[in-house]
């Protein structure tokens, strides 16, 4: 009579076979909710009109200028120090200050561009990508939402900005991001020269 031990090599090599189909499956399943709607230079090429220059610049926030940003943003976190953003001009007169956003949505991230215009006020708002899964996605025009706003009470969920029933997340971290590129747009136009 043959006696089956519970833990054989055998057995143990199946087991980490099933972990890894079982992985492979979660991996593959959540990579169907993975969506890039756009690349960064096609963003920026339909931000700024034909023909406009493009200066991609870099600034570094001191810890002062952090607060002043959340503070502004009211935000819970300061925003990072090291800010990547793009200045378009047509014939050496700025049209806008593009920032892209990467924030997590629900556990997921979304990538935003935002748009500034010359006054401080949004012009533009493009998802870039989204890795959640396209339900909690609002419809473009509600993103359209954001033109003409700037950092006011109005830019707020419930005010001048309406949730969206089944993506309330996304409304919530997507307002939350236009308000922190805002308040660093702000902040670094106060420390220019």
């Amino acid at each position: 009579m043959r006696c089956h031990r519970a833990g054989t090599r055998t057995d143990r090599a199946a087991g980490r076979v099933a972990i890894l189909v079982v992985a492979g499956a979660l991996l593959s399943a959540a990579a169907t909710f993975a969506k890039v709607f756009l690349t960064q230079a096609e963003a920026l090429h339909l931000a700024f009109p034909p023909g406009a220059a493009v200066d991609r610049r870099t600034a570094y926030l001191t810890e002062t200028q952090q607060k002043e940003a959340q503070r502004l943003a009211r935000s819970e976190n300061p925003p990072e120090a090291l800010v990547p953003y793009y200045v378009g001009s047509v014939d050496g007169r700025p049209v806008g200050t593009v920032y892209f956003d990467t924030h997590v949505v629900r556990t997921q991230p979304e990538t935003i561009l935002v748009l500034v215009d010359p006054g401080g006020r949004v012009r533009r708002v493009e998802v870039l990508s989204f890795l959640e899964p396209e339900d909690y996605l609002p419809l473009p025009r509600w993103y359209g939402q954001f033109a003409g706003h700037g950092l006011d009470d109005e830019l707020s969920l419930k005010r001048g900005i309406p949730p969206v029933a089944g993506a309330t997340l996304t409304t919530i971290a997507t307002t939350d991001a236009v308000r922190r590129v805002l308040a660093v747009h702000r902040v670094l136009s106060q420390a220019a020269p």
